[in-house]
């Protein structure tokens, strides 16, 4: 059985992919292109260098052994500290003028050794059209500082195991690293709602240790009858007092939150699973086909039929 946050990335099919590991030497600078249903990642194997949001101008420094994910796949640069805005270029540039062909090492810079940094770059893609509410509160950036020792012993060892990985000539390598980056996501998201997230609507109803256990029982069973009785008895609450502070951390009602996800759950088993309309209403619990496909067009402004044939 899957707890709340495992069930969430696992429908948003979250999947990870490393596009380079670096070997940037002062003076370089790059700018990252937006990118779609997509959360780039870079983590700072070895030294330094600054990140900056092209769309805010936020920057920050990431440090050795920090992460850094931009969530929403904004543009966004990186450079060392001596670089002069002139001298950061486009990706596409820099893929170009280093002559890296996508595999191993990109290498680019001024050859000045002493200042190398070595970044594990990627991103996190999600499947068209899936959407929680979560991913919507995150802020540009998410930065967890010295990440390894942040989220435990294992995680800097998944670190420097990736670091060794990624671009290496051991068979599997490229793989290992591949599929350890998507355990990087799902660390780095439970980080940012332990530390961050109980004062961010949204993140706040997973970091409430009453309003959690609530979350993690209904994505176990969302087909079951659920009600706000029943929630607030999962949670440990009265009734009014489990809506009332589902409401204020969340920023909807316990039973939009059921429908929303629900839906969800319906568009994938549309289209990814190939179920009829009778299936899937089945599926989120149901029983009449012609009431749920009144709430799916409600929520998601199509008929079953309809969003299964546009997508």
């Amino acid at each position: 059985m899957l707890d709340a946050l495992s069930d969430i990335l696992t429908r948003l099919s979250v999947k990870g992919t490393l596009y380079f590991r670096t070997s940037f030497t002062s003076t370089w600078g790059l700018e990252v292109p937006p990118f779609e249903n997509a959360a780039r990642f870079h983590f700072a194997h070895r030294g330094t260098c600054k990140v900056m949001i092209n769309n805010t101008g936020e920057n920050l420094v990431l440090a050795q052994g920090d992460l850094v994910i931009i969530p929403h796949g904004a543009s966004h640069s990186l450079f060392c500290e001596n670089t002069s805005p002139h001298e950061i270029l486009p990706l596409d540039r820099v893929l170009e003028e280093s002559g890296y062909k996508g595999d191993g090492v990109l290498v680019y810079g001024g050859g000045d050794l002493e200042k190398e940094t070595q970044l594990i770059c990627g991103h996190f893609s999600f499947a068209k059209g899936a959407r929680h509410m979560i991913f919507d509160q995150l802020p540009d950036y998410v930065h967890i500082p010295n990440y390894g020792e942040t989220a435990g012993k294992w995680m800097e060892a998944t670190l420097r195991m990736i670091g060794d990985e990624t671009g290496g000539s051991k068979f599997g390598g490229d793989l290992i690293a591949l599929k350890m980056s998507e355990v990087i996501f799902a660390q780095a998201i439970r980080t940012f709602i332990e530390n961050q997230g109980s004062e961010i609507t949204g993140f706040a109803a997973f970091a409430d240790p009453h309003i959690s256990r609530a979350l993690s029982a209904f994505h176990k069973a969302p087909a079951e009858s659920w009600s706000v009785e029943s929630l607030a008895r999962e949670a440990g609450l009265s009734r009014t007092s489990f809506a009332q502070h589902f409401a204020t951390k969340m920023g909807v009602t316990p039973i939009q939150y059921l429908t929303s996800w629900r839906m969800q759950i319906a568009r994938q088993g549309l289209v990814e699973q190939k179920m009829n309309v009778a299936e899937v209403a089945a599926l989120i619990g149901y029983a009449s086909e012609s009431a749920f496909s009144r709430v799916f067009k409600k929520e998601v402004g199509a008929s079953p039929a309809e969003y299964r044939t546009a997508h």
